[in-house]
């Protein structure tokens, strides 16, 4: 069973940057299929990026060209580098792991507790 912890949420000002990172454990192998969504307050979860086992990565059009999604297998982590943030990217962010490549649906079988990241004007 794959088991998922994120971290490198906190507060930045518009225009600022911050660096998620999940840790995988458990069943893990080339395999695994990582993303990311997030859920901002009274809205619905959204998928924001996700990246398949040959490096292959997928945006929501919200985050291109601000948000870069990586991974290092050999330490079985996934990062979301965010630069240019926004006020409206203020939300929990998740990290998620399956073995099918559910791109940005919502559907993983793995999801970890969330990380807040807090964007101010």
């Amino acid at each position: 069973e794959e088991r998922t912890v994120e971290s490198g949420g906190g507060s930045v000002q518009s225009g600022g940057s911050l660096r998620l990172s999940c840790k995988a454990s458990g069943d893990t192998d080339s395999n695994v299929y990582m993303a990311w969504s997030r859920q901002a307050p009274g809205k619905e979860r959204e998928g924001v990026s996700s990246i398949d086992r040959y490096g292959r990565t997928t945006y929501a059009d919200s985050v291109k060209g601000r948000f870069t999604i990586s991974q290092d297998k050999a330490e079985n982590t996934l990062y979301l580098q965010m630069n240019s943030l926004k006020p409206e990217d203020t939300a929990i962010y998740y990290c998620a792991a399956d073995r099918v490549n559910w791109l940005l649906r919502l559907v993983y079988k793995y999801w970890g507790q969330g990380t807040q990241v807090t964007v101010s004007s």
